[in-house]
């Protein structure tokens, strides 16, 4: 059983699919989140949820440990039994017997000497995961969301729970500088101007911009005109805006719980773009990770050609997440004859995924711009029945500075989705709901850490909980 990031679920592997037929537009499998049977009704139903949850995810270590260490009774060789003593004459002393006799008898000591066998004690077999997942207020508040989703407790994976609480604790500096104020507010009858102001000011300091804060303010306005709101239901209504803006650019598919998934046994192409400094090569470095987890055929193209060192840094990467990459040796090549390269190497090995990582570029340099419609000819031109994606890697840091970045790149490089990075650092998480509505792009990535496995898929009923909860 493989765990398959993109459609949140486990799966065979290999196992055959349908989807070769289909665009990943329009997926013939839905997300787990679809199913609602078995959503928990009450805080006792809940913590019986989440201690199903528990045991399935310990079920799973335990058998990752039973495979990891062999039993030693398995590297034994099977032994004659001991014959009776009494039954045979002792063997001659060793002094007696002739050098053939000699040899013959080392020879015979040799083949049924018992081989030494060295095992690991067991704790150290065990994945570290196993020990970092206490039963706590982080993994209840994490089942809460999953389960919220339709998920069943054997559909869990330990590294789903990792992530929620992961993402969770990236976004804690925003959650607390709103959440506290904004029940105060919205707790206090109908908004008066000087409460709109407020959560205006809120809003605008969390990073979500003068459109989206415009929007979300006039339906807050509208909504509690004449209806008094405990502070729980104004929180739960504010999170219901901002999914429907995060979701907006999905339109109808926001409610099968899209997310962009590769289509299997065909090739899908996804180019990665954004500034110097945004995480685009270390982006790659994790959607490789992700792809090869989730049982998918993965290729690196390395077409950064003109950053010191940059292809370097990627087959480091590639030999992280297991994933070859394709590359020039030379220095200063042409990006566009990296790609057609790439593009050459996955069609004769069946690859399903190809990542390409393209130079890192400054919205206002012409040439770096022109150099990404380039490539995406030879794309379009090499591979004109792969699925096509262009992502854009945004560092959420930069808040409302990256907004223009991000306007020009959709313009010049037809970008399809976004992937917002950095989110544990010191970034506001409302400059999401920013980049959605002002640019009307999903995002489809988001990263909350350093390491390989803290960039998954997003899910905006999952960064709402954890930015409001």
């Amino acid at each position: 059983m493989v765990f398959n990031w993109f459609r949140r679920k486990f799966e065979e592997q290999p196992k055959q699919e349908q989807s070769s037929q289909q665009s990943p537009e329009q997926p013939s499998e839905q997300l787990a989140g679809d199913e609602e049977s078995g959503k928990p009704e009450s805080p006792e139903d809940l913590l019986q949820w989440a201690k199903a949850a528990y045991a399935s995810i310990q079920s799973q270590k335990q058998a990752e440990v039973d495979l990891a260490v062999s039993p030693i009774a398995d590297l034994r060789p099977e032994l004659e039994p001991i014959a009776d003593p009494s039954s045979e004459q002792p063997p001659a002393p060793f002094w007696v017997l002739s050098e053939t006799e000699r040899q013959a008898r080392i020879a015979e000591l040799a083949a049924n000497a018992m081989p030494e066998v060295v095992t690991e004690p067991t704790t150290k077999s065990r994945p570290s995961s196993f020990a970092e997942l206490p039963f706590d207020q982080n993994f209840l508040w994490s089942a809460e969301v999953l389960a919220a989703q339709g998920r069943q407790p054997d559909q869990i994976s330990p590294e789903e729970i990792t992530w929620l609480k992961r993402l969770r604790q990236g976004l804690d500096k925003t959650r607390l500088n709103l959440i506290n104020q904004l029940k105060s507010l919205v707790g206090q009858g109908p908004l008066d101007a000087a409460a709109v102001e407020e959560i205006e000011a809120l809003l605008l300091q969390a990073d979500v911009g003068v459109e989206a804060t415009d929007r979300i303010v006039l339906a807050l306005q509208t909504k509690l005109k004449t209806e008094v709101l405990p502070p729980e239901e104004g929180i739960a209504f504010l999170k219901h805006l901002l999914r429907e803006i995060l979701d907006a650019p999905l339109g109808d598919r926001a409610q099968a719980g899209y997310s962009l998934i590769p289509a299997k046994n065909q090739l899908n192409i996804w180019l990665v773009t954004g500034v110097n400094g945004a995480g685009k090569t270390t982006t790659i470095g994790k959607l490789a990770h992700l792809a090869h987890q989730s049982g998918y055929r993965t290729l690196i193209a390395a077409a950064d050609t003109f950053r010191a060192a940059a292809v370097d840094q990627v087959k480091v990467w590639g030999d992280r997440a297991k994933v070859e990459v394709i590359a020039n040796p030379g220095t200063n090549t042409d990006p566009a004859a990296v790609v057609f390269d790439g593009i050459k190497a996955a069609q004769a090995r069946g690859t399903e995924l190809l990542l390409v990582d393209t130079a890192g570029r400054l919205q206002n340099k012409k040439n770096l711009m022109d150099e990404l419609s380039k490539i995406r000819r030879i794309v379009d031109k090499a591979a004109n029945q792969a699925q096509v994606e262009s992502l854009l890697v945004l560092d959420a840091t930069l808040g409302q500075n990256g907004l223009r970045q991000a306007e020009i790149f959709a313009q010049s490089a037809n970008i399809t989705g976004v992937v917002l990075t950095k989110l544990d650092g010191s970034a506001k998480g409302g400059v999401a709901i920013a980049v959605v509505q002002k640019l009307g792009l999903p995002i489809r990535f988001i990263g909350a850490g350093e390491g390989i496995q803290d960039l998954r898929p997003f899910s905006s009923y999952e960064f709402v909980e954890a930015l409001l909860s």
